[in-house]
C-alpha cells in the first residue's frame, strides 16, 4: 500500500477554511436580515382603497383606509379588503426576503445541505 493511501486529504487547517466560510455567512445572513426589517412594500386591494405596508421581516407597519370607502359602512367588504390587501403584502414580502436571502440560503459548497 502507498503511504497516506487512506490518510484524510486537507490536513489539519482545512476546517479553518470551513469555519471561515460559515462566519462569513452567518455575517451576510445577519446583515440582509437587517436590511429586510427595514425595508417595506405595500399592497393594495379594492383598487386602492386599502393599502397594507409590510417589512420584508413580515412586520405589518401600516393600514391605509380611503375615506370613501368607509361612506358606504360595509363592514363585510371592508374586512375582505383588508385580508387580501394583507395577504398580499405578505406575499410581496416574502418574495422580497427570499431575493435578499436566496443567495445566502444556498449554504456553502460540500456541507450537502
Amino acid at each position: 500500500m502507498a503511504k497516506g493511501f487512506n490518510r484524510p486529504s486537507g490536513g489539519a487547517g482545512a476546517g479553518g477554511g470551513m469555519m471561515a466560510q460559515i462566519k462569513r455567512l452567518q455575517e451576510q445572513m445577519e446583515a440582509a436580515q437587517e436590511q429586510l426589517a427595514v425595508e417595506t412594500v405595500t399592497s393594495s386591494a379594492g383598487g386602492g382603497a386599502v393599502k397594507v405596508t409590510m417589512t420584508g421581516d413580515q412586520h405589518c407597519k401600516a393600514v391605509e383606509i380611503a375615506p370613501e370607502l368607509l361612506q358606504d359602512a360595509d363592514a363585510e367588504m371592508l374586512q375582505d379588503l383588508v385580508l387580501s390587501a394583507v395577504n398580499l403584502a405578505l406575499d410581496e414580502s416574502r418574495k422580497l426576503a427570499a431575493d435578499r436571502m436566496g443567495p445566502l440560503a444556498g449554504g456553502i459548497p460540500g456541507l450537502g445541505f
